[in-house]
């Protein structure tokens, strides 16, 4: 035990069944894959199997998780408390602010006894460098266990889904408050302030990504967000936004137009409406993931519009920590992903159309896959919205 033991899991997203649940399957994965250990780097996995959670993951962190006994946490040494209150785990170790967090991740696998433990070399803060200095301090090149785990996560228990069921609910009331807040004369900043406050306010915790607020031919690009922009007659304004809650996420955006929108502009709006109807229709039980992206992806081009386009349709959603809301990186909507839709996956599609450089309209959903097909999880109306 540690010697904060008596904060263990003071501070814990879920039970400890249900980590111990999710830990069980990441064991026999690891077997499956010839490996005596997994040495986990990504923030999102070690919270998916431990619940660790902290604005200070920009420091280096590993979880441990080998084939026989439990997991072992490695954190900075002022990250411990918050570790052994988030979590269930009885072992955390922790190194101190100027040592070199490889020695001490080796120091960690000798004390556990585990000889050469595959290492996942795909999280976001493990540098080229730091993956050399791990392998050097174990004694030669590990295994490559990036990946090994991501499928695993693809399908919610139902402690995930009611966290994502939370988190789109936040996710709409920060909406709703920012197509309230559109109009002439105000600016990106008060509408941003006004989704953020509103999701906040109905429950939502800190967010993976800020919230993207873009009018006028802002709009017209991708990723753009608040810049103390004016909005003024004739302008889109694009919206969109993702609840928090347990660190599961669920997204949500919409299309504003500021007075009468030109005919083109409604015309691809209709026309990504019709696209996100035919992809939700597509996510069913059994089908492959490319099914959504292929039939929205001919209604848009039917309509002439593919240019308009040029992205996957949709992406997984589930844990997240900054850079990004979403678990794109694990499953994507989109030609030639041939895993197929199960019950329990949870997917956002943005169907967005862009006149680059001058309006992007469109809508989104979170949905929840059952076992007849895609349930949203926002009834907020999907038109554009005329303010």
């Amino acid at each position: 035990m540690h010697e904060f033991a008596d904060l263990r899991g003071r501070e814990a997203a879920f039970p400890e069944a249900e980590f111990a649940a999710r830990q069980a399957a990441a064991r026999a994965a690891i077997k499956a894959a010839g490996h005596t250990a997994l040495v986990v780097t990504g923030p999102e996995t070690i919270y998916w199997l431990t619940g660790r959670q902290t604005a200070g993951y920009f420091a280096f962190q590993a979880l441990v998780v080998p084939v026989a006994g439990d997991p072992a946490l490695l954190v900075r040494q002022l990250e411990r408390p918050g570790a052994a209150a988030n979590t269930w785990l009885d072992d955390i170790a922790a190194y101190p602010d100027g040592a070199d967090p490889a020695e001490a991740l080796a120091a960690l696998v000798r004390r556990r006894g585990l000889a050469r433990p595959a290492l996942e070399r795909d999280g976001w803060f493990v540098a080229p460098a730091l993956a050399a200095r791990i392998d050097a301090a174990l004694g030669g090149p590990l295994p490559d266990g990036s990946g090994l785990l991501a499928p695993l996560r693809a399908v919610k228990s139902a402690a995930e889904l009611a966290a994502i069921r939370a988190a789109a609910r936040y996710a709409q009331a920060g909406i709703a408050a920012g197509l309230e807040a559109c109009a002439a004369g105000t600016d990106e900043n008060a509408v941003a302030a006004a989704m953020l406050a509103a999701a906040t306010a109905a429950g939502s915790e800190a967010m993976a990504m800020e919230p993207l607020v873009a009018s006028g031919p802002r709009s017209g690009l991708p990723h753009m967000t608040w810049r103390r922009r004016r909005l003024e007659p004739g302008d889109a304004v694009f919206l969109e936004l993702a609840g928090s809650h347990a660190r599961y996420h669920a997204a949500l955006m919409r299309s504003v137009w500021i007075g009468p929108p030109p005919a083109e502009a409604q015309r691809m709006m209709d026309c990504a409406l019709r696209a996100l109807d035919a992809a939700l229709a597509a996510l069913r039980p059994g089908r492959p993931c490319s099914a959504p992206h292929v039939a929205a992806q001919a209604i848009i081009d039917a309509a002439g519009y593919g240019p308009a386009f040029r992205k996957r349709i949709g992406y997984a959603m589930g844990v997240a920590f900054a850079p990004d809301w979403g678990e794109g990186n694990l499953l994507s909507l989109f030609t030639g992903e041939d895993r197929l839709i199960e019950p329990g996956m949870v997917f956002h599609l943005p169907a967005t159309l862009r006149r680059y450089g001058a309006w992007t309209v469109g809508a989104s959903e979170t949905v929840i896959v059952t076992a007849n097909g895609a349930e949203p999880l926002s009834d907020l109306s999907r038109t554009l919205s005329l303010r």
